[in-house]
């Protein structure tokens, strides 16, 4: 049986951590996305919002650049993000006799 180093120990607990926290602020991010296609949905509004989702596209990889992340990862990563959104968006259309 290896033994980890305590740097290496350290350092995955870290990412642990982070994992978890992605996963929990991404379910309170699907909590509020959900709030807004039950909102869509009775206004008749459409599931994609192109406008929106340029804008955001635009923020976030801004951001991503001076927090040194690459900006094509942050925008691949919301894309796929915007994808699931909208297809929800799409099935609660559905759902309420919307779009």
């Amino acid at each position: 049986m290896s033994t980890v180093p305590p740097d290496l120990a350290r350092l995955r607990s870290s990412i642990d951590n982070i994992d978890a926290a992605l996963v929990h602020l991404l379910a309170e991010r699907f909590k509020c996305t959900q709030a807004v296609g039950e909102l869509k949905a009775a206004a008749g509004l459409p599931a994609a919002d192109p406008g929106r989702e340029e804008t955001q596209v635009a923020r976030l990889k801004a951001l991503a650049d001076e927090s040194g992340l690459d900006p094509r990862f942050a925008e691949a990563f919301l894309n796929f993000i915007i994808a699931e959104v909208i297809h929800h968006h799409e099935h609660i259309a559905g759902r309420s006799g919307g779009e």
